[in-house]
């Protein structure tokens, strides 16, 4: 049984959700409010970074290192079902797409959203809370279309974002979507082979507990759960 450290609006806690549940590996979550700095968190990752993965006396902190430490481990026995490829051209591919989705989507469009409209509508005004700033929201917003449009015209000319299977690009990708979808921050009329895409995705399994996801006083929007729009 994993223990994972998360916050529920957090892209790259969603990937290695998405992960674990891809692997059929049981998984204990745990809500962690970085602004809070807990004692005991900071005991376990001093960088106050999410996500952190505890495989008993083992720490794995971040999501990159997270999900490779499952590939490594658990997912080398799934055969056909791996999510990261064996041939190193195409697993670097899915390397360089995984990370356009959980740093550079991040930093320029996610991490604003979710700090202006979520975060800092939960912390106290000591910690920093407060109304949002509207001028990162502009700022985030206008970076939207082009990720989206990146992203969109890789599904329209691949099977799947980083070649013809599933891979870890896929959940990683779908994960900051999520995020975004969540919060009503996708036009999908404008995107529509990338609406057919993440429509695949969020009809799988795993990411059943994504879509149940909910924070308390900020619903997501109404199509937020449905498998086709």
């Amino acid at each position: 049984m994993f223990t994972l450290y998360h916050n529920t609006m957090s892209a790259g806690s969603r990937a290695v959700r998405l992960m674990l549940a891809e692997y059929d590996l049981d998984m204990t979550l745990h809500e962690e409010n970085l602004w809070e700095r807990r004692v005991e968190f900071l005991e376990i990752n001093p960088a106050a970074t999410l996500p952190v993965l505890i495989d008993g006396s083992t720490n794995v902190v971040g999501a990159h290192a997270v999900c490779e430490y499952l590939d490594e481990t658990h997912g080398v026995l799934k055969r056909e079902k791996r999510l990261f490829p064996e041939d190193p051209v195409a697993r670097a591919e899915m390397r360089r797409l995984a990370d356009w989705a959980l740093t550079k989507l991040e930093a320029e469009v996610t991490r604003y959203l979710v700090h202006e409209r979520v975060t800092k509508r939960l912390m106290p005004a000591s910690a920093g809370g407060g109304a949002p700033d509207s001028q990162a929201l502009r700022a985030a917003r206008s970076n939207i279309r082009y990720h989206l449009d990146y992203l969109g015209w890789l599904a329209n000319t691949r099977s799947w974002l980083a070649g013809e299977t599933i891979t870890h690009a896929d959940l990683a990708a779908a994960s900051s979507i999520s995020v975004l979808d969540y919060l009503g921050e996708i036009d999908w009329s404008e995107v529509t082979a990338l609406k057919d895409w993440y429509a695949r995705i969020k009809s799988r399994p795993s990411f059943r507990p994504l879509l149940a996801d909910r924070l308390r006083g900020m619903p997501p929007v109404s199509h937020y759960v449905d498998l086709d729009f």
